[in-house]
């Protein structure tokens, strides 16, 4: 990831439009500030919520609240509580769904 060229930019993440995205089960709300390839987001699962793909492309994510579980398609998984992170590159064989029984809010720099 290279961040891009930008002024100095603070983000009022409610002022951000949220756009659905439903899962295999559930939804995920996204609000994203696009800043050419980087993509900058606060995400909230509903409660039940699966996702409907296998993602490839790298993260870097921070559970903020709620818990989220996060598989891989090698079948390895992890809970991830308030505070923690994971980091993912785009490269490599780590593709990986996420799902939350109780709902989760997400920070997510890709």
């Amino acid at each position: 990831m290279k961040i891009p060229t930008l002024p100095f930019t603070v983000t009022d993440w409610d002022a951000v439009p949220a756009t659905t995205h439903p899962g295999q089960t559930g939804q995920a709300l996204w609000r994203t500030l696009q800043i050419g390839d980087l993509r900058v987001r606060m995400v909230e699962y509903s409660p039940g919520y699966l996702a409907d793909h296998w993602c490839d492309r790298g993260h870097v994510l921070l559970v903020l609240d709620g818990e989220l579980e996060t598989e891989l398609r090698d079948g390895r998984r992890f809970t991830l509580k308030p505070g923690h992170s994971y980091q993912v590159s785009d490269f490599g064989d780590a593709a990986h769904r996420s799902s939350t029984r109780t709902g989760a809010r997400l920070f997510i720099v890709d």
